[in-house]
């Protein structure tokens, strides 16, 4: 009896595994977006959250943005890389234009130390990461208190 519950099980396995297509025929790929400019502001708040602006750049019309990348590098020190996803061996002709796009994330500042933000903006000559960068200074109390 355990034989034929083993086998039944394996064959159901089997049928669910086989079902299964392990091809790879995505359509697209992602990619690092080229971040222009970022607006943040002087000064944080501890505690607070705060919307930061980004302007990014969209090398051609099969690049759609997909959100952000924010990786802790220190204690307040944060990459942050736009990420898009580009369409490849697509039938649809993509623009070629080049555009400059806004997109928004939320931050919310959790320590007293000043933050450094370092936006992706693209590789150097030698193919190194280069970034914009920006330090907020963040006080304990609201303002005009």
């Amino acid at each position: 009896m355990k034989r034929v519950f083993a086998v039944a099980l394996f064959s159901v396995l089997m049928l669910f595994m086989g079902g299964c297509d392990l091809d790879d025929d995505q359509n697209f790929h992602f990619v690092a977006l080229r971040i222009l400019d970022a607006e943040v502001p002087e000064s944080f708040e501890l505690n607070q959250v705060y919307d930061i602006t980004v302007t990014y750049q969209r090398h051609n019309g099969c690049v759609f943005f997909q959100g952000f990348d924010v990786q802790d590098v220190d204690l307040t020190t944060r990459n942050i890389v736009a990420i898009g996803s580009e369409l490849v061996d697509t039938d649809t002709a993509c623009t070629q234009a080049v555009e400059e796009v806004e997109a928004q994330f939320r931050f919310q500042v959790l320590y007293s130390e000043p933050y450094l933000f370092r936006f992706y903006a693209g590789e150097d000559e030698d193919g190194n990461a280069t970034y914009l960068e920006y330090t907020v200074e963040v006080s304990d109390a609201p303002s005009g208190q």
